[in-house]
């Protein structure tokens, strides 16, 4: 696609605006016996419609989140509770991530979706991942969609339309940013250019291409 024809930039948040909390996944397992990637396993399986789909479209709350999570990893051979893994999502924001969102910010539209929960109340504060981080990054965005507020989340084809109608630009002249091939392919399939974010500065160096300008 010609650079020319990009009018806005999609971007995710954790993984991608900020590390991956995969990586505290895989402390907690190391710390905890527990096979690598089990708590990846268990977010997979039954992936619209498990414990932890629920939760990010506010269908349950946390205490049901913490039970049903439990019982879906135990069925998987080791019990973890949901609130363990839910204290596991605080990321450290990239720097270069939101330099690169305060360039394009001034020259494209740029919006955000996220897969995310409620904040929890006041007495499970310290549940809460990263909030300074995260607030200080959201006015960056001209839109913003949480799964959490929405009651709909990736990979969910809607929510892809949904935010292209409030940037007003249409799917094809969009490139979406996320760090899980999910959630890349409901978009893909909408006309979107697409990248998946492993190594961050390399993701930069794909959309700087796409965009067709300079980023830091």
């Amino acid at each position: 696609m010609p650079a020319a024809t990009i009018h806005a930039v999609i971007w995710d948040f954790g993984g991608v605006i900020s590390s991956s909390p995969f990586e505290a996944f895989a402390d907690y397992e190391r710390a905890h016996g527990l096979p690598r990637d089990f708590l990846r396993t268990v977010n997979a399986t039954n992936h619209l419609d498990n414990a932890w789909a629920r939760f990010e479209r506010s269908a349950i709350d946390l205490p049901a989140f913490d039970a049903a999570f439990a019982d879906e990893s135990a069925a998987l051979g080791h019990r973890v509770p949901g609130r363990d893994v839910i204290a596991l999502l605080g990321g450290t924001i990239r720097p270069q991530m939101v330099q690169a969102l305060r360039v394009l910010r001034e020259r494209l539209k740029i919006g955000l979706i996220t897969n995310n929960v409620a904040t929890p109340g006041a007495e499970n504060a310290h549940l809460t991942p990263n909030p300074s981080g995260r607030d200080a990054v959201l006015p960056l965005f001209h839109h913003v969609i949480e799964s959490a507020k929405l009651g709909l989340r990736k990979p969910d084809p809607r929510i892809y339309l949904l935010m292209c109608e409030a940037l007003q630009v249409e799917p094809a002249h969009c490139v979406f940013l996320d760090d899980l091939g999910v959630n890349l392919k409901p978009a893909r399939q909408l006309g979107m250019q697409t990248i998946k974010v492993g190594d961050p500065d390399v993701a930069l160096r794909e959309l700087r291409d796409l965009v067709g300008f300079a980023l830091g």
